[in-house]
């Protein structure tokens, strides 16, 4: 380890505070229906997961506790980078949002973009049920990007598709013991909370709101069940071309 990244991890440190809230992730509605096609009963299901299980990378001992929906986002160092990880880096991490809008916004943005890198690949013509879930997060050893010394320049932390600098402010959190980070969404008005430590997360998960996603030509549209509420998103909008 550098001297450099020694001295940034204790500076970081210093500015450690309590983070206690909730929190919104979102899931595929049908996240399970892999395995479940594929077992005869309810035994063989848990046979099947398990032997799953056997080829999957190890979870950090912190999540081990944890149920799959909390546990799951550790185990894997997905081959594309998100904000706060680098491509194949594990851990991985537990993003999530303050509010329900935020959260919708940065999984639409994903799914986008993963249209747009698979040429010819054909949208799905009937909605993507999605699952919103909520949890309680708690540490007294959280980063708030939103206040200073962090807050400063405007737009540090949310640069629409260069993470250099905020991977290189996780690496030194996670050196520094920093278990989350508070930051600005760089999809929409709201707050995320990237949970670096497994630790912090507080099962179990309680439901929040179910979704369906529909793919439009240009974009998607996300809408709440059982209430008159969508949110329309296009790749133009998030600067996806």
């Amino acid at each position: 380890m550098s001297t450099r990244c020694v001295h940034v991890s204790e500076a970081l440190s210093e500015h450690a505070r309590p983070y206690r809230g909730r929190v919104i992730r979102m899931v595929e509605g049908q996240h399970r229906i892999a395995t479940n096609r594929l077992a005869d009963s309810g035994a063989d299901q848990v046979l099947l997961e398990a032997l799953a299980d056997d080829v999957k990378p190890a979870l950090p001992p912190a999540a081990q506790r944890l149920p799959w929906l909390l546990a799951a986002p550790f185990r894997y160092g997905l081959g594309r980078p998100s904000r706060f990880r680098g491509s194949d880096v594990l851990p991985g991490i537990f993003y999530a949002a303050e509010d329900m809008a935020t959260a919708v916004a940065e999984t639409a943005y994903w799914r986008l973009v993963a249209f747009a890198r698979s040429p010819g690949f054909r949208r799905p013509r009937t909605p993507t049920p999605m699952s919103a879930f909520a949890v309680h997060v708690a540490s007294d050893a959280a980063l708030d990007l939103t206040q200073a010394p962090f807050d400063t320049p405007a737009g540090r932390w949310t640069h629409p598709t260069d993470y250099t600098a905020t991977q290189a402010l996780a690496a030194a959190a996670r050196v520094a013991g920093i278990a989350l980070l508070r930051a600005p969404s760089a999809r929409a008005p709201g707050i995320n909370v990237a949970v670096l430590d497994p630790a912090a997360l507080e099962p179990p998960p309680a439901p929040h709101s179910s979704w369906a996603f529909l793919a439009t030509h240009d974009g998607l549209i996300a809408t709440r069940e059982m209430r008159s509420e969508a949110l329309r998103f296009t790749a133009a909008g998030f600067g996806i071309g």
